[in-house]
């Protein structure tokens, strides 16, 4: 095998790179996960991972599992066999949350979107008050669609759901938003979210979050689907002393209690949530000055996470990226479902700089040119361009978007 010198650039929207900083922290001996030192591991990480769902008020849970674990907790810890749950289709995680709680027994009915547009405030609310019989439990809405790069607009949906007097709970995916993207658990009403450990938290895969309302604590204790695993009532009766129920990750909850620290007190969400909204613009100015169409089509719903971008008709997305990995040693996202072969997805989560992005945005506009993609030889020096008046005006983030 020959080997490439430098560093691989690992440009999907997760796993994302992660830190020396936390490589070093889970590199720690194990320790006795029920001796006094783990309840204090146990305790900041919960305490940390409120701040960062910006809630107050609701509970936390951690899975040793992926975000799909905590989809499926978020299910069958509120809702029984035959229950009605609304869910929009935004994309390929909508698409495979529906899909999930269809085999758990669960009747859901899935707004049909284009996959370019996120989740429709008002035909959710137009469909809850049609609803007059209150049968639908919940309200189901990935916030940041991996697959898309399309955000939906959380807040409205809450008023949304508001306006029509509807007690369904809303739960939200936030896999690709949390700890990137301005997420407000208490404000926006949100009554079960779901997140992962491996995208934005800069973490490797392995640990998945729920945060729960009162409201959804109460559902859990009429809901009748089955659940053992992904139980809250032992998670949180052990919680509060900073415990688990079974045998914790705990060398990824010495990464997590080490990123919580690198995002909540030297950075900052509020400059966390700005400079993923700085990357997201410079990245789609990139892809308009090579003449290439951002799939994401309403401004509003821009993603700060990531960018997929539309291949012109008759050039293969997945012959780009295989281009762009043998030349430079770059991975990009795949299209995935109805977009597979259609776009490719550029990661600007996580632990990510301006230099970073400008290294990802050269190696993709030299690799569409390789592929013989007919684009402009611009987009690169319009992303500097702007990352540079960013600097020079003193404001290095775009300003903060509330959706």
């Amino acid at each position: 095998m020959s080997r490439s010198a430098g560093r691989h650039f690992l440009q999907i929207p997760g796993p994302t790179n992660v830190p020396d900083r936390v490589l070093r922290a889970i590199d720690f001996p194990t320790m006795d996960h029920r001796g006094p030192e783990f309840a204090d591991l146990g305790k900041a990480v919960l305490a940390g991972m409120k701040r960062v769902f910006q809630s107050t008020q609701g509970e936390v849970v951690i899975y040793p599992a992926s975000g799909t674990g905590a989809w499926e907790a978020a299910l069958v810890n509120t809702l029984s066999a035959g229950d009605e749950v609304l869910m929009a289709e935004t994309g390929h995680f909508a698409t495979l949350w529906q899909k999930m709680a269809e085999r758990l027994g669960i009747k859901t009915e899935f707004l049909s979107g284009d996959w370019r547009h996120g989740a429709d405030p008002q035909a959710i609310e137009k469909r809850l008050r049609a609803d007059s019989g209150k049968r639908i439990k919940a309200v189901c809405v990935v916030h940041n669609e991996t697959s898309t790069g399309v955000v939906s607009r959380i807040g409205e949906v809450r008023k949304a759901i508001d306006a029509a007097k509807h007690p369904a709970l809303f739960m939200v995916d936030t896999i690709s938003s949390l700890a990137s993207l301005d997420y407000r658990h208490d404000d926006w009403g949100v009554d079960v979210t779901v997140a992962g450990s491996q995208k934005g938290l800069m973490l490797p895969p392995g640990l998945s979050f729920n945060c729960i309302s009162k409201k959804a604590l109460a559902a859990s204790k009429s809901a009748r689907l089955p659940r053992s695993y992904w139980a809250w009532d032992e998670m949180l009766s052990n919680g509060k002393s900073g415990y688990f129920p079974y045998t914790p990750a705990t060398n990824l909850l010495y990464g997590l209690r080490e990123a919580l620290k690198m995002l909540l007190d030297e950075e900052g969400l509020e400059a966390v949530f700005e400079r993923h909204q700085r990357h997201g613009e410079a990245a789609r100015r990139a892809v308009r000055a090579w003449g290439l169409e951002v799939l994401a089509l309403d401004p509003r719903e821009y993603s700060g996470s990531l960018t997929a971008v539309l291949m012109p008709k008759g050039h293969d997305a997945d012959r780009v990226r295989k281009t762009i990995l043998e030349a430079f040693d770059m991975s990009l996202g795949m299209g995935l479902g109805r977009l597979a072969g259609k776009v490719f997805r550029i990661g600007h989560l996580g632990d990510f700089n301006d230099l970073t992005l400008m290294g990802t945005l050269a190696g993709v506009e030299m690799g569409l040119v390789i592929a013989g993609v007919p684009v402009k030889k611009e987009g690169a020096q319009a992303a500097m361009q702007y990352l540079a008046e960013c600097v020079k005006s003193g404001a290095k983030g775009a300003a903060r978007k509330v959706a």
